[in-house]
């Protein structure tokens, strides 16, 4: 082998290799590797905003369902605490809650509210109210928290007690 016949090729440059005579082997992807590609990206691009809106469905129902809870136990426990009887009312129509003289909380549009309390606890304006005495009962009564597929969950105040328990709802 004489000098004149070696080639110097740098240590960091690909080697081309040829396929047959003259040919060079194409580099890069194919059309349908990048179909596939493209309709994987559709697909997950397609799903995205379904999973989303489930994701924020299910986030609306677990923070109504505490704000509901949290109510309810703060008034029957200020009513033990301060000796006085305190109210937590709930409106069907404005689709609201809170315990009285506090913030109300509105009920997010996918959710439906159906509440069941004592007669004398209703006012002219729509509200409705469970009262929670200072000798720890209540007049009892509770809350559904209905999800669009139908399930939920059932906040009950047991009018002896003045407990709030939590009992699911099947759809």
């Amino acid at each position: 082998m004489e000098a004149t016949d070696l080639i110097a090729i740098p240590a960091n440059r690909p080697v081309r290799r040829r396929a047959g005579p003259g040919r060079a082997v194409a580099r890069g992807f194919t059309l349908i590797e990048l179909m596939v590609v493209f309709a994987l990206l559709a697909l997950v691009i397609g799903l995205a905003p379904v999973a989303f809106e489930r994701l924020m469905e299910s986030a609306q129902y677990r923070d109504t369902v505490r704000a509901v809870l949290a109510d309810m136990r703060a008034a029957r426990y200020r009513a033990q605490s301060e000796g006085v009887e305190v109210r937590f009312a709930v409106n069907l129509r404005e689709r609201s809650f809170g315990v009285e003289g506090g913030a109300r909380h509105t009920v997010p549009e996918p959710l439906q509210m159906r509440a069941v309390m004592a007669q004398q606890e209703s006012t002219a304006d729509g509200d409705m109210a469970i009262r929670f005495l200072p000798r720890g009962g209540a007049t009892g009564g509770s809350v559904d928290l209905i999800r669009p597929s139908g399930g939920g969950v059932r906040l009950r105040v047991d009018w002896f007690s003045g407990r709030v328990e939590q009992e699911p709802l099947a759809p």
